[in-house]
């Protein structure tokens, strides 16, 4: 089985790790690639690109001239232990037991911007670039027409045919991915709160049900789709009325 969820823009450098272990993006070189563009931009070029404020751009101007390979565990550090986001707080990943992390090694995937694809352990330093960033990068008119074919067959290289598929990520990013050449369907499940007597998506309680889902799939060692819809976490519950009526897997609370 895998799971795919979006990355942060919030960064944790200094919590303690829990483990030593660590692996290397897959596509570092493509990584690099981008790094090299966005090291000719100054901070106001950075601050037109991605919509950021003066001090955000600054911020990552240093970023990106500071990025070096190779990486190690002195100027980087694993993906899953770095993001810290609303879905990495559903996560919670600092308290998985060790198994549990092996296991995510291998069933979870983070899409980015700078990085494609990333396994849990897989090394990061800091930076900023959504993937729906307007960036030219060999010849494509932005990150997606770069990634799409890259990240898409990447997948279709580790996923078994109608293996279970659950994209826990944002439109943004699970967008890159090509559903009509992947190897099995992708099941997206969606996370609704009543608020004035109506179901709603509310983008922060969203992404943190996310993150309790993966959460959810790990402790249960889930692998099937009647299992999933016993997630319960955070008070959500499997609403087969609505999930009929939308025509996709709803939770509710």
């Amino acid at each position: 089985m895998k799971i795919i969820i979006s990355p942060a823009k919030s960064l944790d450098f200094e919590t303690q790790l829990p483990i030593k272990n660590f692996s290397v993006p897959d596509f570092l070189t493509e990584s690099k690639i981008i790094n090299q563009l966005l090291k000719k931009k100054s901070p106001s070029q950075l601050k037109s690109l991605m919509s950021i404020s003066d001090k955000l751009a600054e911020l990552n101007w240093n970023r990106n001239n500071s990025f070096k390979t190779p990486f190690d565990s002195d100027n980087s550090r694993p993906s899953i232990f770095t993001f810290s986001g609303d879905v990495y707080s559903g996560l919670d990943a600092f308290s998985l037991s060790e198994d549990q992390i092996n296991k995510a090694q291998n069933s979870l995937r983070i899409l980015s911007g700078l990085y494609g694809m990333l396994k849990p352990l897989d090394l990061i330093q800091p930076y900023r670039l959504e993937m729906g960033t307007k960036l030219n990068v060999e010849g494509s008119v932005n990150l997606y027409g770069f990634w799409k074919n890259k990240i898409t067959n990447k997948l279709n290289d580790e996923l078994l045919k109608d293996e279970f598929f659950i994209n826990l990520a944002s439109n943004e990013y699970s967008s890159v991915i090509d559903k009509k050449t992947l190897n099995t369907t992708m099941i997206s499940p969606s996370f609704k709160d009543m608020k004035n007597g109506k179901l709603k998506i509310i983008s922060f309680y969203a992404k943190k049900a996310r993150g309790m889902m993966v959460r959810y799939i790990l402790d249960n060692e889930i692998n099937n789709l009647e299992d999933l819809k016993g997630f319960d976490y955070g008070g959500y519950s499997y609403s087969s009325e609505e999930s009929e009526k939308m025509k996709e897997l709803v939770f509710i609370r």
